[in-house]
């Protein structure tokens, strides 16, 4: 439970003054418990559960990770955990910036959300 009380602790103190985060998680046991969830309750978390045995919901994060997993890590040795960290950091930088899509039309994830915006802002005007 030490990794997922770290993770909640770094969460809970990004969040901004109005903030209303979800957070997702599959349904292992550590996100079922009664502390866990209280936890969420206190920084007014909504929290969010895939249904059991639906691994659709969890499709685009488990792509992304396989996608990670064979793009950065296949074959790599890294010397310790802050150059792993760094790893990880500079590829989900390249996944949103300049990785692109056959499903975007060529666009990064980026590129795309910003396209998508545009026309939603001419459209409104």
């Amino acid at each position: 439970m030490n990794l997922i009380d770290k993770m909640l602790d770094d969460a809970l103190q990004k969040l901004n003054s109005g903030d209303e985060p979800v957070l997702h998680s599959d349904q292992g046991w550590q996100y079922q418990m009664a502390s866990y969830k209280k936890r969420l309750g206190s920084g007014e978390v909504k929290q969010s559960m895939s249904r059991k045995g639906n691994c659709l919901d969890n499709a685009v994060i488990e792509n992304f990770f396989g996608l990670l997993k064979t793009e950065c890590w296949h074959n790599e040795k890294y010397e310790d955990v802050e150059q792993l960290k760094k790893a990880v950091d500079e590829y989900i930088h390249y996944y949103n910036n300049e990785r692109i899509k056959v499903k975007l039309n060529g666009l990064s994830p980026v590129q795309y959300r910003n396209q998508a915006m545009s026309t939603a802002r001419k459209s409104v005007q």
